[in-house]
């Protein structure tokens, strides 16, 4: 299935029960069967919360919105969460989410409480992506400065910081059951993390694209999916690293996301090609 979204969409998310899907685009609408003007500037994330009862969406106008999926009706608007444009939104548990902005700094909000947790000032640069390690409640991070972060939410303090890579960090996911953490970078490299070792990365698969790998989805503890600026999404196995066949293309149009359906028989991509497809 492709759904011509008619402008340019920057995150996608599936609902946790239901075979639905929504888009945040460039415009601040947010696309879900019906559409909902959400934002005044582009709406960057979007994720379902509540049970998928909600969509929670965040903006460079600062603002993070909560919207009822059924009416499409606003619950909830925090004005000036950040002090500059929210680029990545990420669920952690039942209760909790976070949020990181183009300046570097992460926030963790009370989604019942309407409330910010803590704030962590992390990074000099654009926070590219986020995700959760639910059994150590930590919280790692990639951002444009070239580092990744770790923020443990147990001490509520920023755990390490990886030194500086040669370039962008864009992408992160955690696999082998743990143990390894893997990052995409502008130059196509993927870096291998060890768990607990995060100064400096273990091991890197540089055969895998010339183009940035800016979106990674895990499929199973042995293999990812990569989405790259070429518009090619990809299978790619880990340890050993190798390309295992391509998956899907919008076109040589950057991929912007990814994400999978709650059963796991349904692969959602977004790209600068407009497009919203579900294969």
């Amino acid at each position: 299935m492709e759904i011509d979204l008619g402008k340019l969409p920057f995150d996608i998310d599936f609902h946790p029960s239901e075979q639905l899907v929504t888009a945040g685009l460039i415009t601040g609408d947010l696309v879900l069967l019906l559409e909902v003007n959400a934002h005044s500037e582009s709406c960057r994330a979007v994720r379902f919360i509540s049970d998928g009862k909600a969509i929670l969406s965040g903006s460079p106008d600062c603002s993070i919105l909560a919207t009822d999926v059924e009416t499409g009706s606003v619950v909830a608007r925090v004005e000036n969460a950040h002090e500059a444009a929210i680029n990545r939104l990420v669920n952690l548990t039942e209760a909790t989410i976070a949020t990181g902005d183009d300046n570097g700094c992460i926030k963790v909000w009370d989604t019942r409480q309407r409330s910010c947790c803590n704030t962590f000032n992390t990074h000099e640069e654009y926070i590219s992506d986020m995700t959760f390690a639910s059994d150590s409640m930590k919280l790692l991070a990639t951002s444009g400065d070239g580092t990744l972060s770790v923020c443990n939410l147990r001490s509520n303090k920023v755990q390490t910081r990886s030194e500086f890579s040669e370039d962008e960090l864009l992408s992160v996911v955690i696999m082998k059951n743990g143990r390894k953490v893997i990052c995409g970078t502008q130059t196509g490299t993927l870096l291998l993390y060890s768990w607990g070792f995060f100064k400096d990365c273990s091991d890197r698969f540089v055969d895998l694209s010339p183009n940035s790998v800016d979106v990674l989805l895990k499929l199973d503890e042995d293999t990812i999916i990569t989405g790259s600026e070429n518009g090619l999404i990809s299978l790619v196995g880990i340890l050993p690293n190798r390309i295992i066949r391509p998956l899907a293309e919008h076109s040589e149009y950057p991929i912007e996301g990814l994400a999978f359906s709650h059963d796991r028989k349904h692969l959602g991509s977004i790209s600068h090609d407009q497009t919203l497809k579900v294969s």
